[in-house]
């Protein structure tokens, strides 16, 4: 059950240049700072970069599949195991343009996530 419950996937490629604040906004949540001047806008987001729906799915059934071989003997490993895998923590600066289009990010933590 924990397995399922894990955070989303979320779709970093809304950080490339040129895309909308508001298509930002709408993949990552609202900011925990944000600040304008000179007519350009800096977000700091930070959240949990999770799971496809087919990762999730995969080891729920595993999982399951564990429970019912072990007699249920198996949520003693299962359930630390998906407590400790809850996702990675990401933080990233991104700034805009005064169109409120992207127009370069910093990453403050999990650089290893975003895409090349």
């Amino acid at each position: 059950m924990k397995a399922t419950q894990q955070p989303d996937r979320k779709n970093l490629d809304v950080l490339s240049k040129g895309t909308p604040r508001t298509h930002v906004i709408a993949e990552l949540g609202a900011p925990v700072w944000s600040d304008s001047k000179d007519g350009g806008t800096t977000d700091v987001f930070a959240f949990k970069q999770g799971y496809s729906r087919w990762n999730k799915a995969g080891r729920a059934m595993f999982h399951g599949a564990a429970d019912v071989a072990t007699f249920g003997l198996w949520e003693v490993v299962g359930t630390p195991v998906e407590t400790i895998a809850d996702g990675k923590d990401m933080k990233l600066q991104v700034s805009y343009d005064t169109e409120q289009k992207v127009r370069d990010i910093e990453v403050i933590k999990g650089a290893d996530l975003i895409p090349k």
